[in-house]
């Protein structure tokens, strides 16, 4: 006996695909033509990890229609050349095919795609279940609540010259999520930005804003802010705790380096409030750093010419629902909710608190600067600045 053969991996790909392009588990099962119930399973034994990322089998491989075509040729009586001939093939490929998929029922084309794509997905172990050095690192690194993508980064500068220090994002997310991939325990998935237990699509909302008197728009912000080139442009927002609360916190992020700074709002988001911790915290900065920053059409920027006059900033607001314009910030703000989730009282954080978690924000490596961390890389254009000013 075969057993009931699992799903062609052709029928998985297009159930992931309709989830990767946002659908539903119901609306993607429907999609497809499959049960409801079969797709909740799926999605619930990968984790919600895609598990089909492996191409569409081409060249020597026999694919899927191409077997359907053998199965309904092998009903009817032909023999093993007259198939090859048909379909193109050489008569021992055939014939190891008509094997695989032999039932009691004869050739069937789901028991031999089946078996199939279990003997090219293979058995091997997890890099990470095998190499104990390398799974401490990035379990070390899970726990600093680094992405898979700046563990896989860091460990290249950490690691320069061991080959056996180097691992995929992907391979993390899978050692993570998909079951009996092994290598890391699921419980570590808390120290993740999201803190999931499965991977899910990301969704957001838009958050209406009133339009700010006297406020100078984006597209006047000088082509010089764009490319990142010099520290002391900045991007800020607010991240709203509880209605109930009525809490919030203020985030900077520098354009060039990404270098964090959190304000405390301990008596409300309102537009003086916002000034005041504004002012006080670019006053800690050298005035080379304080040269503009871009803000969302918030409220609490009512009193942004006041700020400018205070700081030496040039402020800019950008265009309505469009958060890329301050992607920066807009990132920063999703990392930043794993330590102020959603829906809690943010007035709990002192000072104290959001400047520990600014400061760990502040040593996490980044892609962009070669996995080097944002303290590092402002450290070193300052320095540079320094010594520039020094010849000069």
């Amino acid at each position: 006996m075969a057993g009931r053969p699992k799903f062609p991996k052709h029928v998985e790909r297009l159930f992931w695909d309709q989830i990767r392009a946002g659908a539903g588990l119901t609306a993607a099962c429907e999609a497809i033509g499959v049960a409801p119930r079969w797709g909740r399973m799926r999605f619930r034994e990968a984790g919600g990890v895609n598990p089909t990322r492996v191409a569409p089998a081409v060249g020597r491989y026999l694919s899927w229609p191409e077997r359907e075509e053998l199965a309904a040729l092998a009903h009817t009586g032909l023999g093993v050349v007259a198939i090859a001939r048909r379909l193109g093939r050489s008569p021992s490929t055939i014939g190891r095919e008509l094997a695989r998929g032999d039932t009691h029922r004869g050739y069937r084309a789901s028991v031999g795609q089946g078996k199939a794509d279990a003997s090219r997905a293979g058995a091997r172990s997890s890099k990470l279940a095998t190499n104990l050095p390398l799974r401490a690192a990035v379990v070390a690194g899970l726990k600093e609540r680094l992405s898979p993508e700046q563990i896989a980064g860091r460990l290249k500068v950490d690691f320069p010259d061991d080959l056996e220090m180097r691992v995929s994002p992907e391979t993390i997310y899978q050692a993570l999520y998909v079951q009996a991939r092994g290598g890391l325990k699921r419980e570590l998935t808390a120290f993740l930005r999201t803190g999931r237990s499965i991977r899910k699509p990301q969704r957001r909302s838009d958050e209406r804003r009133g339009r700010i008197p006297g406020m100078v728009s984006i597209s006047e912000r000088p082509p010089e802010i764009e490319d990142r080139a010099v520290p002391g442009h900045w991007e800020g927002d607010l991240i709203m705790g509880s209605t109930a609360s009525n809490s919030a916190v203020g985030t900077l992020v520098e354009r060039a380096t990404g270098f964090v700074m959190l304000l405390h709002l301990p008596d409300g988001h309102g537009a003086l409030a916002v000034q005041e911790a504004l002012v006080a915290k670019m006053a800690t900065l050298p005035e080379q750093l304080r040269l503009s920053l871009t803000w969302d059409q918030g409220k609490e920027m009512a009193n942004h010419v006041r700020i400018a006059k205070a700081t030496g900033l040039d402020i800019y607001f950008a265009d309505p629902h469009s958060p890329w314009q301050r992607g920066s910030n807009e990132n920063t703000n999703g990392l930043l909710r794993q330590y102020l989730p959603k829906g809690s009282d943010l007035s709990f954080y002192g000072p104290g608190l959001l400047d520990n978690f600014a400061a760990e924000l502040n040593r996490r490596p980044r892609k962009r600067h070669g996995f080097l961390t944002p303290a590092e890389v402002l450290d070193k254009l300052l320095s540079q600045a320094a010594e520039d000013h020094g010849v000069a």
